[in-house]
């Protein structure tokens, strides 16, 4: 067995040859999500609008229960630090079923409940038939997708990490191919407009389901499992994945929701504070990625140390995870202040725009730094499979703190937008800071 590494150098090494594959994958993920965006636009401007419209309906339910099925990852992590390689099969082919139950629910719910909500959004009749014509054909790979969603967590947590990435890397291609086809009606197919985007999303999803299928079946290190031999089924492992699954699923909602209702609340301030803000935002969430990939990481890292009761090495790996991501946080901080106006460029050249987008983006600054601060601090505590301070961080910061904050400055102060950035700023730097204390009692409790 290969020698733990102990100095900063040779551990930030190990959390980067795990990180990297993450950081390409969840860049591709997006790219895949913006892509129907883009592709869309230029079948027309109800075609943009009803997907842009789908796409915010679908991607906070996605996320949430997405979260729920991420709680394989620390799962498998502790089975396999622990070195109990007879329950990881049992453990993925019962997240397979319960992936299955998830995509039945929200399909079910879909069906009863779509048009009411569509309707309650008064959209443009054109607006509203593609949205529900995106969201319908786009549902036929949700099955698909929840449980190449389990597969990936069991790959990663294994340690194939760069599997995963060709994958995805793979798959992005794909996606654009097949949204040209369905969305402009290319080499024999119909032209369905915003709506075949849902058709090249569906057929992706499952094409990512059978290569992680055919992944899992043909490997040696990972046939051996057999995850697909329903005997390994077993409520108890229903229950575990749902003890740490459902604080991980709503933190998660609670934590990309507000972000929807802080553009609600910005767009009364008219078109270009909408734009500039979006703009803004868009870009901040490109950087998470990084902070992402790296909580991911160490949830993996982590997880199997504790498995192994190796807890010295927990506490190590974590500490030189959080240096690491807060170096780069700040390096991106840096880079993000003196980069605002090629920033701006990337999305417009009209001067009008260009400046506020500036303005929201100096916010930015402060909030991918806290961000950098909190987001491997969740990975760490998910290794531990502490999921219910996670939780009450993401309820306390976001829904408790810079909601309400941002609403005072905004209608007390008259802070207009600017009142929800400074809202979310401190929002995110009390979870830091509930985190940072949770991690330590939690370090000492197993120390």
């Amino acid at each position: 067995m290969t020698a733990l590494p102990t100095n900063f150098g040779g551990q930030m090494k190990r959390i980067l040859r795990i990180m990297v594959p993450i950081l390409i994958t969840q860049l591709a993920i997006t790219g895949m999500n913006l892509s129907d965006t883009i592709m869309s636009g230029h079948a027309g401007t109800e075609d943009l609008a009803g997907v842009a419209i789908g796409a915010n309906i679908w991607m906070p339910v996605f996320t949430g229960l997405n979260g729920i099925l991420q709680a394989l990852t620390p799962i498998v992590a502790n089975y396999r630090g622990a070195r109990a390689f007879d329950r990881i099969s049992g453990a993925v082919f019962s997240g397979l079923v319960l992936a299955f139950c998830l995509a039945l629910a929200i399909i079910t719910i879909g069906v009863l409940k779509l048009d009411t909500v569509l309707t309650l959004m008064k959209l443009e009749p054109a607006v509203r038939t593609v949205s529900r014509e995106y969201l319908g054909y786009a549902a036929c790979g949700i099955l698909p997708l929840f449980s190449a969603g389990i597969l990936r967590s069991f790959v990663d947590t294994m340690g194939y990490t760069q599997l995963t990435m060709r994958l995805f890397l793979l798959t992005m291609p794909v996606n654009c191919f097949l949204n040209y086809l369905f969305i402009f009606g290319k080499l024999g197919m119909p032209r369905m407009g915003g709506a075949g985007a849902g058709v090249g999303t569906a057929i992706t999803c499952w094409l990512l389901f059978f290569s992680f299928s055919a992944l899992v079946n043909r490997l040696s290190v990972f046939r051996q499992f057999h995850v697909f031999r329903r005997s390994g089924f077993s409520l108890s492992h229903i229950r575990e994945h749902l003890r740490v699954g459902i604080p991980m699923g709503i933190s998660i909602f609670l934590e990309t929701s507000i972000f929807g209702v802080e553009c609600l609340f910005v767009s009364k301030f008219g078109t270009i504070a909408v734009a500039a803000n979006q703009a803004a935002m868009s870009f901040t969430n490109l950087l998470y990625m990084v902070p992402l990939s790296f909580s991911l990481s160490l949830t993996i890292l982590v997880g199997a140390f504790v498995g192994a009761r190796d807890y010295a090495a927990a506490r190590s790996f974590a500490k030189t995870g959080r240096i690491g991501n807060i170096l780069t946080g700040f390096l991106f901080a840096v880079c993000l202040y003196l980069g605002r106006p090629l920033i701006a460029l990337l999305y417009t050249r009209d001067p009008v725009l260009m400046q506020p987008i500036q303005h929201f983006l100096t916010f930015a600054v402060c909030f991918q730094f806290c961000d950098s601060t909190a987001a491997p601090i969740q990975g760490i505590l998910r290794g531990y499979k502490d999921v219910k301070a996670t939780f009450y961080s993401a309820l306390m910061a976001y829904w408790g703190i810079a909601l309400p904050f941002g609403l005072v400055m905004d209608h007390v102060f008259q802070k207009g937008p600017d009142g929800y950035w400074l809202g979310l700023i401190l929002g995110i730097f009390f979870s830091a800071l509930f985190l940072t204390l949770r991690l330590r009692w939690i370090e000492r409790k197993y120390r």
